[in-house]
């Protein structure tokens, strides 16, 4: 009885194995877009595979320029290519559009662009100390030279004693 129901089990997985390894095989359409990072700085690159294209194409992005898709050398039903970010690219949610072989799939939100940080100055200065520094730094030089008078001045008296 156990080894009738172990059969039973085992002829029912071998069954729907077999019956969607031919599926998963036989793409002709692309049917996955993966992009890496999912966030990422206006400027950078982003790398996008894409399954079920065997012979490369082309993906676009209101991020970036139209950019190539080439085969990967190890698996002959999948593509790669390289994006770079536009600069000017506003920070949120961004679709990829694949065109492989007279078939388009578009993947919604497949990345995200977020704010870069604008370098600069800051708050630094190159026009030297203010009169406001100056201020401040003469009145501690001030008040160092009589704490150390009154310091010397006090030892030199318990000296006489």
């Amino acid at each position: 009885m156990r080894t009738t129901r172990a059969l039973a089990v085992s002829a029912v997985a071998f069954a729907a194995v077999g019956l969607a390894a031919p599926t998963a095989a036989a793409w002709d359409n692309p049917s996955n877009i993966t992009a890496m990072p999912s966030v990422i700085a206006r400027g950078g690159q982003l790398s996008v595979t894409v399954d079920g294209c065997p012979n490369g194409g082309t993906m676009t992005s209101t991020a970036f320029p139209q950019a190539r898709l080439t085969p990967v050398n190890s698996n002959n039903e999948t593509s790669k290519g390289t994006a770079t970010i536009n600069s000017s690219a506003n920070p949120g949610s961004y679709d990829i559009t694949v065109h492989c072989s007279g078939k388009t799939l578009t993947k919604p939100q497949a990345f995200t662009v977020i704010g870069g940080v604008r370098g600069g100055l800051g708050g630094s200065s190159s026009t030297g100390a203010t009169p406001a520094d100056i201020a401040i730094g003469g009145g501690l030089v001030g008040l160092a030279l009589i704490g150390g008078g009154v310091f010397w001045m006090r030892r030199r008296s318990e000296n006489k004693i």
